[in-house]
């Protein structure tokens, strides 16, 4: 097996969260379970994905904030919240003061876009101003002012017998400094950059000036970096789909090879009119999974990862993964675990 580049430094975990519709309580707890295992077992960062209208975690700042509230040390972010479905005002108060509650542990994640569906939750989200909303990365550097300090209004002072402030209460010092960017295209890469964020790369890219998706991650992983101040110290996480099968039982070998082998097929061309590629998952044990990931060209240029747990598995399959990330995967690469 070849020797990384670089040891890997921070080792994080994706999940999108479960649940019945009928029983919506079990699939959150099972969430903060599997956070609390992440803790235990070392992990860096735990990051939580939005889903609307579905029956996943719609709300993961309100998760993080009890998840805040039962680990220690553990940073929580998520990845990614789509602010075409926010108000940048609401969303800089709601992050920051989960901030304030973890101690400084809150990684937002955030995306530029219109809301998935639009034409068809348009009149629910915005039925006064659907047309005149502004989906665009100005909409991040709102949330972006607001989080990092600066005025939201110019008024401030005691007024009868209430104290207002010109900004967002509470302000979190250091909350603007782990704000991410997750992006696609060397568009937001450099976007990303300029305006001083981290950037999340992800098993999904847009097919622009080539059709490997290693070579893709790759020139927004560079693009990123020349764009930000910090060049080369810029933060950057790949999060791929990782399944170690290290101490998985055969069942469960069997359930996460059919579920890569029905995914693979997406990930030959791009898809779709903006020809989106996607990264194969990859199963194997964990020197396997470690000597791909070797090979893999952006994967050689970061230290920090936040692998995706696969949809749709049981809460057993969550913990046998995670395990063996921790205790197999993660030292293959380089890795040790956070005391």
């Amino acid at each position: 097996m070849p020797l990384p580049s670089r040891p890997l430094r921070k080792l994080g975990f994706l999940t999108i969260g479960l649940f019945d519709g009928d029983d919506p309580g079990r699939g959150h707890e099972s969430t903060l379970e599997i956070i609390e295992l992440g803790e235990r077992l070392g992990f860096d960062s735990a990051w939580l994905r939005h889903r609307h209208l579905q029956y996943g975690i719609s709300s993961p700042v309100a998760v993080l904030a009890a998840a805040s509230q039962r680990t220690r040390r553990i940073e929580l972010g998520t990845a990614v919240t789509p602010v075409g479905w926010e108000n940048p005002m609401r969303l800089a108060e709601d992050l920051a003061t989960v901030d304030i509650l973890s101690g400084g542990r809150l990684n937002p994640g955030v995306s530029v876009g219109p809301p998935m569906h639009y034409e068809q939750v348009k009149d629910a989200l915005y039925p006064d101003t659907a047309d005149a909303e502004d989906f665009g990365y100005g909409r991040v550097e709102r949330l972006l002012d607001f989080v990092r300090g600066k005025p939201a209004t110019d008024f401030s002072g005691v007024e009868g017998f209430e104290v207002f402030s010109d900004r967002v209460q509470p302000h979190s010092p250091g909350l603007g400094r782990r704000m991410w960017y997750g992006g696609g295209s060397l568009r937001s890469a450099r976007w990303a950059g300029e305006h001083g964020m981290n950037f999340l790369t992800s098993s999904v890219v847009k097919a622009e000036e080539s059709e490997d998706f290693a070579e893709v991650q790759l020139s927004h992983v560079r693009a990123f970096r020349s764009a930000h101040p910090d060049g080369e110290r810029a933060r950057v996480s790949q999060g791929l789909v990782v399944i170690p099968t290290d101490s998985a039982t055969p069942a469960q070998r069997a359930t996460y090879e059919e579920y890569a082998r029905k995914r693979l097929p997406r990930t030959a061309t791009p898809q779709g009119p903006a020809r989106m590629m996607f990264a194969p998952d990859l199963v194997g044990t964990s020197d396997e999974i470690a000597e791909r990931l070797y090979a893999q060209a952006a994967f050689q240029e970061i230290d920090e990862v936040a692998f995706a747990l696969p949809f749709t598995f049981a809460h057993e399959d969550y913990v046998q993964i995670l395990t063996d990330i921790a205790t197999r995967l993660g030292p293959a690469l380089g890795w040790q675990p956070a005391a």
